[in-house]
């Protein structure tokens, strides 16, 4: 083969391989501007589930040095009866469902059905 019918083959390869370099680039950069859109409209929803911290009416707080021993009193009270509820609540739904549990209707599940051989 004459030495030009290899440098026509190398310029023919050099040149597919940049045009496929090219669309791969392309595509690459189509993929990359989607994905750029989607995290926008990402961003926008993740923005309107964020709560404004000036739309929350929770009173300034107050050390618990400065308030009234009578106050501090009441507060722990409440609380303290508020989780004795909660836990007497949870300890009485545990024992209904225990009690479905042990004496809940007995269901048999259907026998199993008997395998036949096809006839042949």
């Amino acid at each position: 083969m004459p030495w030009w019918s290899w440098l026509l083959i190398w310029t023919g390869l050099v040149l597919v391989l940049l045009g496929m370099l090219a669309w791969f680039a392309v595509m690459l950069f189509r993929k990359l501007m989607a994905l750029a859109d989607a995290v926008g409209a990402l961003g926008d929803l993740v923005g309107e589930l964020d709560t404004d911290p000036a739309e929350e009416t929770r009173p300034p707080r107050r050390p618990a040095i400065f308030a009234d021993v009578n106050e501090l009193a009441l507060t722990v009270d409440l609380h303290r009866t508020a989780r004795e509820r909660s836990r007497q609540e949870r300890r009485d739904r545990r024992i209904a469902r225990g009690k479905l549990l042990q004496h809940g209707p007995i269901v048999r599940p259907d026998p199993p059905m008997k395998r036949t051989r096809p006839h042949a």
